[in-house]
């Protein structure tokens, strides 16, 4: 992914330094039988444990069908490896809540879901992509193409491009956040390749022979498919360790079941809030508008973007409500936030339903549009007036549906919390320093 010569602001730099302050308030929540806050955290862990398990059972399922292709590379199969892809993203995006307030999400997050990647760093790039960058030494290092590689002026032996010299060694090399080697995106990159149709129709057009040991193209054919198979594995297994994670004795749950419950409503609402404004709102969407960059894309070589981003509005108002429907179509539900703000100040309440139900409307505009053939990166094009409304419109919605989680932060009588924020939307100037 060509990054062009401005300061980055990515949502894996911004999470790291957006830690809410949960403190514990004076106050006490409304405490009765269907909103007791003991129970409302409890189906928030529910939920979360059911997320992660549906995002692990779509990635065996992708893993599953990279094992296929790798045995028989077609377009067919690869089709259907892209699909798997596409099914996996679903569940997954709808986790994305759990992120802020949740140190052992956000610490573990980059492993699974971290971007932008300089995807010269895996693989062969086009020409477009440029050979150097003064922020990353292993741009263009080609580790499929490359036995060995300097990281950090010392030689490094990639001659087995296992999950333990992916996870070990590559993610991350350097210091350096951008050198993303494993994850969806990862994945993607290596299923896609690059779109060099710029803000034009098309996403990544990578042959499946080069994945054909008999009639291979681009070279390292044997080492691309041991690299993409390397990833599946590593990303079913990252996901277990999460799902294991929110079970009972899991260390996410047992955290937020062993502090108060002010404080744990706290992490509930500071993963809406900070999805919603800064990472959703800002990086994800407002930065890639202001500069019409289809680089700023969230799944860049897919055009899957305006799905990825809709799965997460979802699971900003499903934490809200309590409710989540498995891909199995069985529900999860039980107390929610909801309950307890209607409790304390109806009139809110119904007023923040309202403006998630308002967030979704905008974004099913973007799907619309996309699902006609205007991909979001098309629809964040210069001179794309419609597009851009449409967009626009999103992340509007985002940023006032913040102000009433903000508010319900005080309906509750919390302490204040630090919402993550965004140079795209506080400070637009920066950005093209």
């Amino acid at each position: 992914m060509k990054r062009p010569n401005l300061i980055r602001y990515g949502s894996r730099i911004a999470a790291i330094g957006a830690t809410a302050m949960l403190t514990t308030a004076a106050f006490v929540l409304p405490s009765k039988a269907d909103t007791d806050p003991k129970a409302v955290i409890k189906t928030y862990s529910d939920i979360a444990l059911a997320k992660y398990e549906d995002s692990l059972t779509t990635a065996q399922a992708l893993d599953k069908a990279v094992d296929a292709f790798l045995a028989n590379p077609s377009a067919e199969t690869q089709t259907a490896a892209k699909d798997a892809w596409k099914a996996a993203r679903i569940p997954y995006q709808q986790t994305e809540a759990y992120r802020f307030g949740n140190a052992i999400v956000d610490d573990w997050e980059g492993k699974v879901n971290a971007w932008p990647l300089d995807e010269g760093l895996i693989d062969y790039v086009d020409k477009s992509y440029g050979t150097e960058s003064d922020e990353n030494a292993l741009y263009t290092a080609n580790v499929i193409a490359n036995k060995e590689i300097e990281i950090d002026g010392k030689k490094v032996d990639a001659s087995k491009l296992t999950p333990e010299f992916l996870s070990g060694t590559l993610q991350e090399a350097g210091g350096i956040e951008a050198n993303v080697a494993t994850g969806y995106h990862a994945i993607e990159f290596l299923l896609w390749g690059q779109d060099l149709h710029g803000t034009g129709p098309g996403a990544g057009e990578r042959p499946y022979t080069d994945y054909d040991l008999k009639n291979c193209t681009h070279g390292n054919c044997d080492r691309r498919a041991e690299y993409l198979k390397s990833a599946s594995d590593l990303l079913v297994s990252d996901l277990q360790d999460m799902v294991n994670n929110w079970k009972d004795d899991g260390a996410a749950r047992k955290n937020l079941e062993d502090g108060t419950t002010n404080a744990g409503i706290s992490t509930i609402l500071t993963g809406m809030g900070s999805l919603s404004y800064g990472e959703l709102a800002g990086e994800r969407m407002k930065l890639g508008l202001l500069l019409h960059d289809p680089e700023e894309e969230h799944d860049c070589f897919s055009d899957n973007t305006y799905m990825s981003h809709l799965e997460d509005a979802a699971g900003i108002r499903e934490t809200y409500l309590g409710s989540y429907k498995r891909v199995d179509g069985t529900e999860v539900s039980g107390p929610s936030v909801s309950d307890l703000v209607k409790a304390a100040d109806p009139a809110l309440d119904t007023e923040i339903r309202g403006k998630l139900d308002t967030t979704m409307a905008k974004m099913e505009a973007i799907k619309a549009r996309a699902d006609k053939g205007e991909a979001y990166d098309q629809q964040i094009a210069e001179g794309n007036t419609e597009g851009n409304a449409t967009v626009q419109a999103a992340i509007d919605a985002l940023v006032d549906q913040t102000k009433s989680i903000e508010r319900a932060v005080s309906a509750l009588k919390l302490d204040a919390i630090a919402f993550e924020g965004s140079d795209s939307l506080d400070a637009p100037d920066k950005v093209f320093q």
